[in-house]
């Protein structure tokens, strides 16, 4: 790959990093753009999760002291998280090329509809959060739907932080801030999971990876800085816009063209 390749590839991940830090997505971004420069599809999707991992950890370490009392959910999510996305990262790594190539358009549209209903999910969980006076459902059984979100993690990852905000909010009568960092302790597992298998998969483009690591931390310090001027919902609704065109693009040239 050439010099201008790797421009595209450092300002995609500098975007996804400043997207991720305020509103989620970037690897609507980043994805197609690792196909553009050349990438078969499984080889950019592997290398996409290990060059945006980390992006995730910033966000659980900022609200570290929300985990503190809630072990023993921790010692729910962790193990099915770690499952998970070990199980989607060797679904991934066991799929043939031409079968994910025709799953591109339909993963990238549905995660564009996951970020699409984000803050309308956000706002029915909180109203009924407040409205809720019935009986909690034990614990325990987060394993099995965080699991199931985590193996999506594993396999593709963008939008899980939505179905997992979906999932613990349906299930766990708490706090959206709390169950928030529980998201994203959850996603930052199931991503860090499958980053590792994928690591000695043999698919990574290590070039690639490094220049997104760098150029994705850079994107997240930026947001972080950004996060009082810029609207997230603005920026939500042009990565969902890019997603759904993109999305659109690759159903038509996959199977129409």
């Amino acid at each position: 790959m050439n010099l201008i390749g790797y421009l595209f590839v450092a300002l995609a991940a500098l975007a996804a990093g400043m997207i991720n830090a305020l509103a989620g997505g970037g690897t609507l971004i980043t994805f197609p753009v690792l196909v553009g420069i050349g990438l078969p599809t499984v080889p950019a999707n592997v290398t996409n999760t290990l060059g945006l991992w980390s992006g995730s950890l910033g966000g659980t370490l900022a609200q570290v002291r929300d985990l503190k009392d809630q072990v023993k959910r921790v010692w729910i999510v962790i193990p099915a998280a770690i499952l998970g996305g070990f199980t989607g990262g060797l679904l991934l790594l066991k799929t043939p090329e031409k079968l994910f190539a025709n799953l591109v358009p339909f993963l990238i549209l549905v995660a564009a509809g996951l970020l699409a209903i984000q803050t309308p999910l956000r706002n029915w969980l909180t109203r009924r959060k407040e409205l809720s006076s019935g009986r909690p459902i034990p614990e325990a059984w987060i394993f099995l739907p965080v699991f199931l979100g985590a193996i999506y993690g594993g396999y593709f990852g963008a939008g899980l932080g939505i179905i997992l905000l979906a999932v613990l909010g349906l299930m766990l009568n708490d706090t959206l801030t709390r169950i928030n960092v529980l998201k994203q302790m959850i996603a930052f597992t199931a991503n860090f999971t499958a980053a590792l298998l994928f690591v000695f998969s043999g698919k990574v483009v290590w070039s690639v990876a490094v220049v997104m690591m760098l150029a994705a931390l850079l994107g997240g310090l930026l947001g972080g800085r950004l996060a009082g001027r810029v609207k997230p919902a603005v920026l939500r609704w042009i990565v969902v816009s890019i997603g759904f065109v993109v999305g659109s693009i690759y159903l038509v040239r996959q199977f129409i063209l």
